[in-house]
C-alpha cells in the first residue's frame, strides 16, 4: 500500500514573491552547512559520557521528554498517564511505548501549522530518512524504522552529534551539581565539545520547593557551610568558578519578573536568615531574587561568565497537573514583563561596563520594539537573546525581526539558540532559524535597505558569528 510522503522542498519557508524567494535561497545556502554553535539548552549531558550510549525507544526520544509534543495531546483531552509522563508519586502510567506512538501518530494532525510540525517533519524526513508522512496507519512501520536505526552505531548520540555538525554544545545544570557526566566526557577523550552553564535558581529563588535541601547540598558540594547570606555568596563563587574550569561560558537565571534592586548586606543577611528558619515572606524572596540578580551581574563582571536571564514564564499554571506530574510538564504560560523600570538599578550600575554581556529573553512580544530594543541599542553591556519558547517559530522569529532590529541594530542581537530537550530537533531548528534569517534579509535586499554585499555579511551574523562573539567562544 501507498502512504502520502513528506513534502519538505528547498526553498521551504520562503517569501512567495519571486525576487525575495530567490535572494533568500541563495542566502540560505551560504551558511546552511555551517557549524552548530549551541549555547544554551536542556540536553542531558550523559548521552554523551559512553561511545555507547543510547536513545531507548522512539517514544523515549521523541515523546516523554517533550513537553511540546505532549503539551499539545494533552490540550486535546489525552491523559498525560497514557503517554507515559511519569507520576510524582510513581503511580501507574501507560508502559507500552509501542501504544503510546499509537495514539501520538493518530493525533499528529494536531501539529499542522506548529512550530512542533516543522520540527518533526524535518526530524522525521532529514534525521531518521523517514519517506511517509506520520499516521495512525503508518504508525507501527514508522516506530519500526526508527528503532532500528537507534539501534546501529550511526544513530548513537555521540555520532549524531558528529553528523549534526555541533562545534559546541551547552546543557543547563544547577548550581549544586556536581558534574561528573561533564567531567567523564572530558575523561573519555572525545572531541566534542559539551559545556556546563551554572544555573542557580534552586538555591536562589528562596520560594523553591526543598529550597534549604538545597542550600545543604550547596554546602556539600562547594565545601563551605552555608549558615549566612555572606557564605551562601562565597559558596556560588567556588560553584561559579569551578562550572568555568569545567568550560562553561554563561550563567542562567529564570525569573516571573525582571525587577531587580540592591538591597543592604544587612537587609539580605536578614531575609535570608528567615528563609533558613522557614519564615521567608513572598515579598522576602521578590525582593532577595532581585538582588540575586543584581549580585549575579556583579559576579559576572569579576569572572567573565556571560549572564542570561529568561523572564515571564509563569510556572506549573495548572495546579493539579504540577501536583500530580512535576515541573516541566507543558503547564507554563507567558505572562506580561516590564524592563524599563525594572531594569534600570540593574543597567544603572552595571550596564555600562563592557566587562559584562547581560542577554535578556522574554516571552511577552509586546515589549521587544517598545523597551527591549531600545535598551539593548543604547547599554553596551545589554543583549537581546533570540524568541524564546512560544515564540522560537516561524512566525515568530518574524515578528521579532520586524520588532527590534530597526532600533536594536544586528549586532545588539546574539544569533541563534535551540533551548532545547529534544536532542534529534537541534539541526531542525537551526536550519529553520537560518531560513527566517535569509527571507528577512532578503526582503531588505528587494526594498534596497541594504545591497548583496551587506546581506552576505548579515547571514553568516545571524548564523553562526553572533552567537560565538556574544558567548565567547571565539
Amino acid at each position: 500500500m501507498k502512504y502520502a510522503k513528506w513534502h519538505l522542498p528547498p526553498d521551504r519557508y520562503f517569501d512567495p514573491d519571486p525576487a525575495q524567494r530567490r535572494i533568500a535561497q541563495e542566502l540560505y545556502e551560504a551558511v546552511a552547512d555551517l557549524p552548530l554553535v549551541c549555547p544554551h539548552g536542556h540536553v542531558d549531558p550523559s548521552l554523551f559520557v559512553d561511545e555507547n550510549a543510547t536513545f531507548g525507544t522512539p517514544t523515549e526520544l521523541l515523546i516523554i521528554p517533550d513537553h511540546y509534543v505532549f503539551r499539545m495531546l494533552y490540550s486535546q483531552g489525552i491523559p498525560l498517564e497514557k503517554l507515559g509522563i511519569p507520576c510524582v508519586d510513581g503511580g501507574p502510567v501507560e508502559q507500552d511505548h509501542r501504544r503510546i506512538w499509537q495514539i501520538f501518530a493518530e493525533n499528529f494532525n494536531l501539529f499542522r501549522g506548529t512550530p512542533s510540525g516543522i520540527w518533526l517533519a524535518n526530524e522525521l524526513h532529514g534525521v531518521f530518512g523517514i519517506e511517509e508522512k506520520l499516521t495512525g496507519e503508518t504508525a507501527q512501520a514508522i516506530y519500526d524504522q526508527i528503532a532500528d536505526r537507534l539501534d546501529t552505531p550511526e544513530f548513537r548520540p555521540r555520532a549524531l552529534f558528529e553528523r549534526f555538525n555541533i562545534e559546541v554544545l551547552c546543557t543547563t545544570d544547577a548550581a549544586t551539581d556536581s558534574l561528573a557526566h561533564h567531567q567523564a566526557i572530558r575523561d573519555s577523550g572525545w572531541k566534542g565539545d559539551v559545556r556546563p552553564t551554572f544555573r542557580p535558581d534552586a538555591v536562589v529563588n528562596l520560594l523553591t520547593e526543598g529550597w534549604r535541601e538545597n542550600v545543604d547540598a550547596l554546602s556539600d558540594v562547594s565545601g563551605i557551610d552555608v549558615h549566612s547570606y555572606a557564605t551562601f555568596i562565597q559558596a556560588l563563587r567556588e560553584r561559579r568558578a569551578f562550572f568555568k574550569s569545567l568550560g562553561a561560558r554563561a550563567t542562567d537565571h529564570d525569573a516571573q519578573s525582571a525587577y531587580t534592586a540592591e538591597l543592604s548586606l544587612a537587609e539580605a543577611d536578614a531575609i535570608f536568615q528567615r528563609a533558613m528558619h522557614g519564615q521567608v515572606t513572598p515579598k522576602d524572596a521578590h525582593r532577595f531574587t532581585a538582588h540575586m540578580i543584581m549580585e549575579s551581574a556583579r559576579m559576572a563582571i569579576e569572572d567573565g561568565l556571560v549572564m542570561q536571564i529568561h523572564v515571564g514564564s509563569v510556572r506549573n499554571h495548572n495546579q493539579p497537573v504540577f501536583e500530580r506530574f512535576g515541573r516541566d510538564r507543558g503547564c507554563d504560560v507567558p505572562g506580561r514583563s516590564e524592563f524599563t523600570h525594572n531594569l534600570r538599578p540593574l543597567l544603572c550600575k552595571y550596564g555600562n561596563d563592557p566587562r559584562l554581556t547581560f542577554i535578556v529573553f522574554t516571552l511577552d512580544e509586546s515589549v521587544f520594539s517598545r523597551e527591549l530594543a531600545p535598551l539593548a541599542g543604547h547599554y553596551p553591556a545589554m543583549r537581546l537573546g533570540p524568541p524564546w519558547w512560544f515564540h522560537d517559530s516561524l512566525n515568530g522569529i518574524r515578528r521579532y525581526f520586524e520588532s527590534v532590529m530597526e532600533t536594536a541594530g544586528l549586532q545588539n542581537t546574539v544569533g541563534f539558540n535551540d533551548d532545547t530537550r529534544a536532542f534529534p530537533s537541534i539541526p531542525t531548528r537551526h536550519d529553520l532559524w537560518r531560513r527566517a534569517s535569509a527571507n528577512w534579509i532578503a526582503g531588505l535586499v528587494v526594498r534596497s535597505i541594504v545591497d548583496m554585499d551587506d546581506a552576505q555579511e548579515m547571514i553568516l551574523d545571524t548564523a553562526y558569528r553572533l552567537v560565538k562573539q556574544a558567548y565567547r567562544f571565539e
